[in-house]
């Protein structure tokens, strides 16, 4: 089924992926979000778990090995045309991951990497909902302090 107008949603898998205390972001290659900064991820395939799939996709856009850890939402990016028709539909299901292995390189659908400290994020135009998944994952990492101004 082609994912351009489609006739239901799509099961999307993305990674908040840690070295440190850095996140991992990529700079997409094809709608929706291209050229947009955005989190390792994509498409689950048909038999093949959330968590699988969220290991084959960093790896198949980033070259790197992680470790996927706990689940951080799911969120529905819903995205439409200029009448109002639903272009993109995706259940995105975001975890928090650790680098465990290998160098950020670009690869499949992604034209760059980069690792963001968390006060880089406001410089990026991220969609509001990548910042926010990766500032709550900040927090219950203790990489950032809420109670501190």
């Amino acid at each position: 089924m082609d994912r351009t107008y489609p006739s239901r949603p799509f099961v999307g898998v993305g990674a908040v992926v840690w070295r440190e205390n850095k996140v991992l972001l990529v700079r997409r290659g094809k709608p929706p979000r291209e050229s947009e900064w955005s989190l390792p991820g994509g498409a689950q395939h048909t038999g093949e778990t959330v968590r699988e799939a969220c290991v084959r996709e960093v790896r198949e856009e980033t070259q790197l090995t992680v470790s996927v850890g706990p689940l951080l939402d799911v969120i529905d990016g819903i995205f439409r045309d200029p009448n109002g028709k639903v272009r993109h539909h995706y259940t995105l299901i975001d975890f928090e991951a650790e680098w465990t292995a290998g160098e950020a390189a670009a690869a499949d659908d992604v034209v760059d990497v980069r690792w963001a400290a968390v006060s880089e994020l406001g410089k990026l135009d991220l969609w509001q909902q990548t910042e926010r998944i990766i500032r709550d994952s900040a927090v219950r990492r203790g990489v950032i302090d809420l109670t501190k101004n």
